[in-house]
């Protein structure tokens, strides 16, 4: 089946005021590429030349040390955007982009966008609050490494994941993985994951992990560690 581009793209922050012929044109200008689970679609230092807006699957963004370390910025599912940052600035990637899962990706010349700004002002305000908001979440995650333990880091984590209505955890992050989103190693994960699960607050079964009590895992994680 083929994916729904249009609809897709109506949903994210940046084109959801856009006119129907506007998008329509965008889309045109576009290409639809896929990527399979574990593939790069780019790395830090490429050319910025594009804005990547995901249609289907996941795509995560990491950097990496030159001993081989990870850390996982985030992640960005269907309707996300990659690369606002050098749409608006002209720069060149600050980070690498790996997809996480079977992913289709519409990829957007930056002059594309940048003239669908010049008409639409919306958009163009729309650009501006996502490069914001993406500044604010760095300054955040920046601020718990430096301020909070590895097992607060966990609980933010968690909480900040989606879940269905029983609260369990869609798609599962694998453990490995929510290491990488925290700065922290798999085995320190684990830990903080079965002190939450005697806790009451988290219950782990295989790859599943539901979230039981997320009053008490946001007050633990607003606690300052002592």
């Amino acid at each position: 089946m083929a994916p729904d581009v249009a609809g897709v793209l109506r949903r994210t922050v940046l084109l959801a005021s856009a006119p129907e012929h506007e998008l329509t044109a965008l889309t045109a200008a576009a290409r639809l590429r896929t990527f399979r689970r574990g593939q790069v679609v780019c790395t830090a230092a490429d050319p910025g030349e594009t804005l990547m807006v995901v249609i289907t699957g996941r795509l995560k963004i990491v950097v990496r040390s030159a001993d081989g370390g990870e850390l996982t910025l985030t992640s960005v599912g269907p309707a996300g955007l990659v690369g606002e940052v050098s749409v608006a600035d002209g720069g060149p990637r600050s980070a690498d982009v790996e997809a996480i899962e079977d992913s289709d990706v519409l990829v957007v010349p930056r002059a594309a966008v940048q003239d669908l700004c010049g008409r639409v002002p919306s958009v163009a305000l729309a650009l501006a609050a996502s490069v914001a908001g993406t500044l604010r979440r760095l300054t955040e995650a920046t601020s718990d490494l430096v301020f909070l333990d590895l097992p607060r880091r966990v609980a933010k984590m968690l909480l900040a994941q989606s879940t269905d209505d029983s609260g369990q955890i869609k798609p599962p992050v694998p453990q490995g993985e929510l290491a990488r989103q925290v700065g922290g190693t798999r085995q320190s994960v684990n830990a903080a994951l079965r002190a939450f699960e005697r806790r009451g607050w988290i219950e782990i079964a295989g790859r599943s992990l539901t979230v039981r009590d997320p009053g008490e895992l946001a007050r633990f994680a607003g606690e300052w560690a002592t």
